[in-house]
């Protein structure tokens, strides 16, 4: 049986009777660790080392990154305006964005970075400020990932200029005069150090194209392990050989790239735990399933139902009877794809879990819902309300960093 990470059944007890369930909780102490592990990145000529605001953009977990020395990726404009609101300062921001945003000059007089993703958005920048730095997001060639989701590299990925496109992109930065200081790429999701070495070489063969490039963002995508069987990246492991990939660059040319990385997953996915009720039971008889049915479901945490993820899920019984039972557990919504225990990679397709015996009412704690949950969710489906967000704080009790939303809330823009 899987183990609880931080919450235990006396704090869900507590959090519950507090604030309800369903409900996010994140662990700063977790949190901080996370942060610091990235910190030491092996680099040879500095580092920055971002946080991808997409992972979950509350402005409290902003607040906490900025004060560990953290900077910040936005991949919308409102997600540097929600970064802004929380106190961060500008330039400590790096836009790189699928859809160039309406007000970008304001954003840009403001002082954040930003790379352009595509040929157009060249031109875009160039229009508006012509002689200026600016970084490209190149995609080069190689992808990786568990399910071509989460892949963003490669021919089947539309993120960045591609690669063999290089000259062109050089071209329009020499009609506007803009000067290309930083070279981004990002693969997808993994933990595997030759495909990072490789990444890194791809990468580095891009940065000697554009001579006035002075950094290199790596992008994020390390793997954690949200399930026991599942390993969580080495960064000492897949950095040392993209450090290394750095150092043969100066040797070679004399230019000493700074590195730039921007996880999320890795930062906070085993950080954060969502907190449910089992609100019912029921049999679809012998040669079908025992369905758990959770008070939450996709609209609090979609990565089962959209990419066959894994969670491990535990049921905390008020009465232990001792014994175990097989579950497809589920969510609420009224959708067959609200399912919580996929089979791998497959979430079409139906698992059972061996968990503890459970009884409406016992409390249930789906780990590994930090990153990609609160922020990537089937929001307000089938009308539920947002649930609450919750942070256990090292020197201090559990604190409430986002309320439920009510039904005035999600019923105010309707006119």
């Amino acid at each position: 049986m899987e183990t609880l990470n931080f919450i235990t059944p006396t704090l869900a007890e507590d959090i519950a009777t507090r604030f309800g369930t369903p409900a996010y909780v994140y662990d700063e102490r977790s949190l901080r660790l996370a942060a610091e592990a990235l910190l030491d990145f092996p680099n040879a000529y500095g580092l920055t080392a971002r946080y991808a605001i997409k992972a979950s953009p509350n402005a409290a977990i902003l607040k906490l990154f900025d004060r560990l020395g953290l900077q910040f990726d936005a991949s919308s404009g409102f997600e540097c305006e929600r970064a802004f609101r929380a106190g961060i300062n500008p330039e400590k921001i790096s836009l790189s964005s699928q859809e160039f945003p309406e007000n970008f000059a304001s954003l840009h007089k403001k002082g954040i970075h930003f790379n352009a993703c595509s040929l157009l958005q060249i031109e875009r920048f160039g229009q508006l400020f012509p002689g200026r730095e600016l970084g490209l997001r190149f995609n080069p060639g190689l992808g990786s990932g568990s399910a071509n989701r989460t892949n963003t590299g490669g021919p089947t990925a539309s993120f960045g200029i591609w690669h063999e496109q290089s000259a062109e992109a050089r071209g329009l930065a020499q009609k506007f005069d803009l000067t290309i200081n930083l070279i981004h790429t990002h693969i997808g999701s993994g933990s595997d150090p030759a495909v990072w070495q490789r990444a890194a070489d791809l990468s580095l063969d891009i940065v000697r194209q554009f001579p006035q490039a002075r950094a290199l963002n790596l992008g994020g995508g390390f793997k954690v392990g949200r399930m026991p069987d599942e390993s969580t990246t080495d960064l000492s492991a897949i950095g040392q050989p993209v450090c290394e990939a750095f150092i043969r660059l100066f040797e070679e040319t004399g230019r000493k790239i700074h590195l730039e990385v921007e996880p999320g997953t890795y930062l906070l996915a085993n950080a954060g735990a969502l907190l449910a009720s089992v609100q019912d039971i029921v049999e679809t008889g012998q040669k079908g399933y025992k369905f758990l049915k959770l008070d939450t479901g996709m609209n609090d945490i979609l990565r089962p139902s959209l990419y066959g993820a894994q969670h491990p899920i535990i049921i905390l019984p008020r009465r232990k009877t001792g014994q175990t039972g097989s579950y497809v557990v589920v969510g609420h919504c009224c959708e067959t794809g609200d399912l919580l225990t996929p089979q791998p990679g497959q979430p079409e397709l139906l698992a059972s879990r061996e968990l503890d015996e459970a009884a409406v009412g016992d409390l249930c704690v789906v780990e590994g819902t930090g990153a990609y949950c609160s922020s990537m969710s089937a929001s307000n489906y089938n009308s539920f309300p947002q649930s609450p967000e919750v942070i256990l704080q090292e020197n201090g009790p559990p604190l409430l960093i986002r309320k439920r939303q009510t039904l005035d809330q999600m019923l105010d823009n309707e006119v």
